[in-house]
């Protein structure tokens, strides 16, 4: 059971990830396409732009939702209530719920940082600290995995289409991650590479459209799925640029970073319509005159959040001219560390 604090009532409990943005790999972490690519794996890095989730206890059986970076609110009389209702207006927190089936009222209140449809996974890093609140809330003594296969098939079960593994480990974990997709399983290695050096050498920046991953990762998954020979090579190649970029960022040899990041984002916007913008482009090229060496667009693509690669010292000059052609610069610090949870 939970402890008391000095007036008598049940403690809250407070849980706190950040996003993270990807460098290379995406797409293929959906279960079964890795599986097809012996080897593969992905690349990202978290970002100090954070998610949150409070969780309150209330006398008796009420329960509450709030998000208070949308607005949005429902409440429902207790859990059965919950249980049978068929839409939510909060449906991460309400499906979650009703995984972990708390035995009292409650409250929960959660926040985000990101923008919406950014593209650097704010919905799974916010999957993320709901799971861990909820996990101790509830007494449930999980271990950082089984808090990923929670949150991950939750939220397909919202989105209802095929999730990728990739965007919880840096929520769970802080700083630079690849993530290998074996066939015994998923394993996160940490990659050794300075805070100082992600901080200078990466930009980010908002498009102001929203991107509905579910919907681009989808086509592609089904043109792989449907055996769409172009697509299944340009996997292929997609995991075996993963694979070199893990070397060149252990060896800290930037340029072919670079190199690596280009020919990704070249292999990944002619995987189907729609992955790339007009601003999208016309923010690369932007960047690229004033100290860009490479670009791509975060996530599933469409929209959403551009990562930028640039010359070292480049990073404030390449940052005005996104800002100054229609981007929207987001603060880039790496977060060392991943989902945090305390007692209110």
């Amino acid at each position: 059971m939970r402890k008391l604090d000095p007036s008598g009532s049940a403690t809250g409990i407070f849980a706190q990830a950040p996003c993270r943005a990807d460098l290379a790999g995406g797409t293929i972490d959906l279960w079964p396409l890795y599986l097809f690519h012996p080897g593969a794996l992905t690349l990202n890095f978290a970002v100090n732009i954070q998610t949150s989730c409070r969780v309150t206890p209330l006398k008796g059986k009420r329960i509450q939702l709030r998000s208070l970076d949308t607005g949005k609110e429902e409440s429902f009389d207790g859990l059965d209530e919950l249980r049978q209702a068929r839409r939510f207006r909060l449906p991460l927190a309400a499906r979650l719920l009703q995984f972990f089936a708390p035995k009292e009222g409650l409250l929960i209140e959660t926040d985000s940082e990101s923008p919406a449809g950014a593209g650097i996974s704010g919905s799974s890093a916010l999957m993320i600290a709901a799971t861990a609140a909820l996990a101790r809330f509830t007494d449930r003594n999980l271990t950082l995995e089984q808090m990923r296969v929670i949150a991950q098939n939750v939220e397909a079960q919202i989105i209802q289409v095929p999730t990728g593994c990739q965007d919880y480990y840096p929520a769970l974990y802080g700083g630079v991650s690849a993530i290998h997709l074996d066939a015994d399983g998923i394993h996160r290695e940490a990659v050794p590479v300075a805070a100082e050096e992600i901080e200078s050498r990466f930009v980010l920046a908002y498009t102001g459209k929203p991107r509905q991953s579910g919907i681009n990762n989808w086509e592609v998954f089904k043109a792989h799925i449907n055996g769409d020979k172009r697509v299944f090579r340009n996997f292929e190649r997609i995991a075996e640029i993963a694979c070199a970029m893990h070397q060149a960022l252990i060896h800290a040899q930037w340029d072919e970073v670079g190199r690596l990041l280009r020919e990704e984002w070249k292999l990944r916007r002619s995987n189907a319509p729609g992955i790339t913008t007009p601003l999208i482009d016309k923010l690369i090229a932007v960047a690229a005159r004033h100290g860009g060496q490479a670009a791509k667009a975060c996530g599933a693509g469409g929209g959403g959040c551009v990562i930028f690669l640039v010359e070292k010292g480049a990073a404030s000059r390449v940052a005005t001219a996104i800002g100054d052609h229609g981007g929207r610069v987001l603060p880039l610090q790496l977060a060392r560390d991943g989902v945090h949870v305390s007692a209110t």
